[in-house]
């Protein structure tokens, strides 16, 4: 049986860095990319103040440079913030206080491709943002 989101954000694993040795998603060859953990990137997006938004860029840049790396994988960093975000709407489902979830929608837009994939309306998430401005 599948594991729940709430479960995939759980799994231990250990981050790593790669040099790698071909081209990979944008990033050269011989460059180091830091492949994170899903509990790094949910911690990451609940230090996202009130009233303040993020880019996944800015996500994956300011996490590369904290790890010394030159670049943050993107693949693994998508895959990390949908776990995250939809572990944060079940709990929403399952009555959590939205103030105690991962605030994911201070990160992710509605047309986000990780936005689509959620079990919740993606306008949801512009409706949120917008209720945070300061």
């Amino acid at each position: 049986m599948a594991k729940s989101a709430k479960e995939q954000l759980n799994v231990k694993k250990m981050e790593k860095l790669v040099v790698l040795d071909k081209d990979f998603a944008g990033v050269k060859a011989g460059k180091t990319l830091f492949v994170g953990t899903p509990q790094i990137v949910n911690k990451y997006i609940k230090k996202i103040p009130f009233g303040e938004t993020r880019t996944i860029m800015r996500l994956r840049n300011e996490l590369a440079r904290k790890w010394k790396a030159d670049a943050m994988c993107p693949v693994s960093t998508s895959i990390f913030i949908r776990i995250a975000a939809q572990a944060a709407i079940d709990e929403l489902n399952e009555g959590k206080d939205i103030s105690k979830v991962t605030p994911f929608w201070r990160l992710l837009t509605s047309e986000d491709k990780i936005t689509k994939k959620l079990t919740i309306d993606a306008e949801w998430v512009d409706k949120q943002r917008d209720s945070e401005v300061l």
